[in-house]
């Protein structure tokens, strides 16, 4: 209250500012001028509006990429797996693409692009904003039609799009392809933005790219495209799966022209070129499937799957890698050939199976005989079906839509006592094989249901040079070379042999070649075994028991030595981690793979050093990087950039040393006289130094063959999937050892002969390889035999007096031949 005698108008003005703002608070916000209230509940929405534009703007940009990740951004390329000499061996890929960096890009492809899809690319910050406002009335006036919505994309939410947001339609991907488009214009500068478009987007026939689609469509690189070519390309982001087909080669041409027609106002090419460019029509290589080369695909599925194993499967089919591989196609080819003809030599005696299987004829009979993809494994071979038949002939259908014919003597393989072109009838798939000097005729061919594997590797580095898991990998991708565990029976008789050299035996040491038998104890009973011949031949040389390949004499020296150091020695080798010391196993009764078994006779050629198997050699990235090498080998000079002076450089042997050199080399030594006598002798006219092994397991059920020259080793088996007998007659050196030789006659008809060279330590005497005794005389028998210092036959020689041992001295001048 006032002062008596003090009226309101003349209180103290802070008095009265503080009534008002005491009833102020009492009357609330109600109390507040008009405007005042406009004011604050214009800020509430624009705050509330803020909050509801940051949570829309959070949602929209969640989960997408961040300016680092966008800067750092690679479009996926294929991995490109290339043979020992260079050339392609296949290609792994999801997007067929070839990357091409913007300097490299034709001024000419860049200005067509830019003219067709974003005449403003150079000066827009990701956004056209005057594009979106028509682009938005458009939808507008269109809501309520089933007409599609339409897009103010510049090339950049194009990049967007394709790098991370499909093409869904929507306003959801259209917001977060506008935040996409801003980072990317604020993570890279404008070439490179236009670089992985044009390296990015889809353009039809399975390409990626301008790259990929300029060979697609033209069959030609970048920098031969013409005008018309380049506005051609430009014009397939619009319709890339419909203007290539011929029925819409109008709306191409249209199309095309348009973008000629923005070339032309955008000042990139002149009028008169605009209007010759116009006056062409549109030609495009005619889209066809490559041939696929179908060389080395057992080898070719194992680096797959190596590559997996350590890169993921991301990587290995978007990471642009270069594998480089050890697979020599000469030699891939030979043991491929070698091995699918064995297969075939084998299956003659066979009755036909019948049709390979039965399709619907009618139209569309091609695509259904296309899509069995029969598993032809020649080139030459082809899938058909029986269209017709006109007496005894079969009128045949290709899946090309061609027609050939088949008489009835080229269709005489036996079907329950009747030829098979009476077995055959309409629908029937069956894989022919082209007459010689016959047009359109055709003769009968059988899959065949043996099967086998085959390893080829360079005895001093373990390359795997060649590889082969069966007929043909679109039978069965089960890799027989690497997966397949089989007895290799007489075949894992060396490794026997060595464990006797290691344990005081020599070559020359005399076992008694008969019936063999040992309690093996509790209910396994007496166990007996025999000779492949049944037959016993009395005392003999470990020579001799390994070049006639003598189970009786194998039995008696691993029961000799003890089968726990013949374990040891095959895990030495590496044919298995454990093995069971049993003496079946030195028959062969244990299971390994060709791989192994390879590596192993690999390891006695080259002195004892271990090996591992090598498909890989190296593995770069995308930039030329080399993230992998299978050599580990320290040698800073071999990779200087400039010659000095320097010696050449000398790199140390770090691999591990698994058996004694000097019994690897004796093992070798007698492997050759089962070539020279023994039971590969089919293979003395390749003429060359080479040692081997055969092997037959019981009941005939696999048969192998083992060899090796200084750098190569080489083995194959054959039998059953499921294994069953191959029949009596089957045994490795009628089966096995003649596919061996047809590969090396191809494989090494060129190659240089060089002779397996002995260790030191070794004494060379001569000696009857029959009885193992000493020799001064020349004759068939006579052999000069690799001995460990003191274990050589004793030397007498007969005096006037009592009989006395010579020492190594007076032997070498008396004999002439210990070194």
């Amino acid at each position: 209250m006032a002062e008596p005698g003090q009226n309101e108008h003349d209180q103290d003005p802070s008095d009265r500012q503080q009534r008002e703002e005491a009833q102020g608070r009492r009357k609330g916000f109600g109390s507040l001028s008009r405007g005042r209230k406009w004011l604050l509940g214009g800020a509430g929405l624009m705050v509330a509006g803020l909050l509801a534009g940051g949570l829309l703007y959070a949602s929209m940009a969640r989960d997408l990429p961040s300016v680092e990740e966008l800067a750092a951004y690679e479009p996926d390329l294929p991995t490109t797996v290339l043979a020992g000499d260079g050339s392609i061996l296949a290609v792994f890929q999801r997007e067929r693409r070839v990357y091409t960096s913007y300097e490299e890009i034709p001024e000419l492809v860049r200005h067509a692009f830019i003219s067709a899809e974003d005449k403003t690319f150079y000066s827009h910050s990701g956004l056209d904003y005057a594009g979106i406002a028509r682009a938005v009335v458009t939808n507008v006036r269109n809501m309520g039609s089933d007409k599609r919505l339409v897009g103010a994309s510049t090339i950049t939410q194009q990049l967007a799009q394709a790098m991370n947001l499909g093409r869904e339609v929507s306003y959801t991907r259209k917001l977060r392809e506008a935040i996409l488009a801003k980072r990317l214009e604020e993570a890279m500068p404008k070439e490179r933005i236009l670089e992985l478009y044009l390296n990015q987007i889809f353009l039809g026939r399975n390409s990626y790219g301008v790259g990929a689609a300029s060979l697609a469509y033209f069959n030609k690189p970048l920098d031969e495209l013409t005008v018309e070519e380049a506005a051609f390309l430009a014009s397939l982001p619009k319709g890339p799966s419909l203007y290539g087909q011929p029925k819409y080669r109008d709306m191409a041409t249209e199309r095309r022209n348009y973008v000629l027609g923005q070339m032309r106002d955008n000042g990139y090419i002149t009028p008169a070129q605009h209007d010759a460019a116009v006056a062409h029509e549109i030609t495009l290589t005619p889209v066809r499937s490559r041939a696929r080369s179908r060389l080395g695909e057992y080898f070719v599925e194992e680096v797959r799957r190596t590559l997996i194993d350590v890169y993921g499967e991301d990587k290995v089919y978007g990471g642009g890698l270069w594998v480089y591989t050890s697979i020599d196609p000469e030699m891939q080819q030979a043991a491929e050939t070698a091995m699918r003809d064995g297969f075939l030599r084998y299956e003659r005696a066979r009755d036909w199976r019948g049709p390979y299987d039965t399709i619907e004829l009618g139209e569309g009979w091609e695509k259904r005989l296309n899509a069995l993809d029969v598993p032809l494994g020649y080139e030459e071979w082809r899938a058909a079906v029986v269209l017709e038949k006109q007496g005894g002939t079969s009128i045949l259908g290709f899946g090309d839509g061609t027609r050939g014919r088949m008489p009835p003597d080229q269709a005489t393989r036996r079907m329950k006592g009747q030829p098979a072109s009476q077995h055959l009838k309409p629908g029937d798939v069956i894989p022919v094989a082209p007459v010689a000097k016959t047009k359109d005729t055709y003769a009968l061919r059988q899959i065949p249901q043996i099967s086998g594997g085959f390893v080829a590797m360079d005895t001093l580095s373990g390359r795997v040079m060649a590889l082969v898991g069966g007929f043909d990998a679109r039978r069965s991708q089960f890799n027989r070379a690497t997966q397949a565990l089989r007895q290799p029976g007489s075949a894992f008789k060396p490794i026997v042999y060595a464990a006797a050299l290691d344990n005081g035996f020599t070559p020359a040491s005399v076992v008694l070649d008969e019936d063999f038998c040992v309690d093996q104890g509790g209910r396994l009973g007496v166990k007996c075994f025999r000779n492949f011949s049944g037959r016993g031949t009395g005392p003999q040389t470990l020579r001799t028991g390994l070049e006639q390949s003598r189970n009786l004499m194998t039995v008696r020296l691993a029961n000799s030595v003890g089968m726990p150091k013949v374990a040891e020695m095959a895990e030495r080798l590496g044919l298995t981690e454990k093995m069971s010391p049993v003496l079946a196993m030195s028959l062969g009764a244990g299971e390994t793979t060709v791989m192994k078994l390879v590596a192993a006779y690999g390891m006695l050629a080259n002195g004892g050093k271990q090996m591992n198997p090598i498909l890989i050699d190296r593995v770069q990235d995308r930039h030329g990087k080399t993230i992998y090498k299978s050599d580990k080998r320290n040698c800073p000079s071999c990779e200087a950039t400039e010659w000095q002076g320097e010696g050449m450089p000398r790199v140390a042997d770090t691999r591990k040393q698994v058996i004694d050199p000097r019994t690897a080399y004796q093992v070798v030594h007698m492997l050759e006289g089962v070539i020279e006598r023994g039971t590969a002798r089919r293979l003395r006219d390749l003429d060359r130094p080479m040692a081997g092994k055969t092997g037959t397991t019981n009941n005939s059920q696999d048969v192998w063959y083992v060899g090796m020259t200084p750098d190569l080793a080489a083995g194959l088996y054959l039998g059953y999937d499921t294994p069953r007998s191959m029949g009596s007659w089957a045994q490795g050196g009628t089966v096995a050892a003649p596919i061996w030789k047809q590969f090396a006659e191809a494989a090494l008809k060129d190659a240089p002969k060089p002779q397996f060279v002995a260790p030191q330590g070794l004494r060379f005497v001569k000696v009857n390889r029959k009885t193992g005794k000493l020799a001064n005389y020349d004759g068939p028998d006579v052999i000069w035999e690799a001995f460990k210092p003191g274990l050589e036959p004793r030397r007498f020689v007969s005096l006037a007096g009592p009989q006395t041992v010579q020492s190594d001295t007076e032997f070498v001048e008396t004999m002439g031949g210990i070194y």
